[in-house]
């Protein structure tokens, strides 16, 4: 439960920041022959692009944690996962 809720969070968090920049009669940074156009300014776009790169890799990551979790300790009791993971 708790890395659906990352992901929510995640996508949550990208869809604030997606509505804050995001800005009308702005046009994608193409160079062309058209004079007085006002372009989109990239640098958001990529910061984006690496959010949800970053997510996903996260996400996967915790999910490989949670599996190997699962194999060792085929208990749902999280007090009993913490007691045989003691050092």
């Amino acid at each position: 439960m708790k890395i659906i809720s990352m992901d929510v969070m995640s996508t949550g968090v990208i869809a604030y920041y997606v509505l804050i920049a995001s800005r009308n009669g702005l046009f994608t940074p193409i160079v062309s022959n058209a004079k007085n156009v006002r372009y989109a300014d990239p640098v958001p776009q990529a910061v984006i692009l690496t959010a949800i790169v970053i997510g996903f890799s996260i996400q996967a990551l915790m999910l490989v944690g949670v599996m190997k979790l699962a194999r060792d300790n085929p208990t749902l009791e999280s007090n009993e996962i913490e007691k045989n993971n003691t050092p």
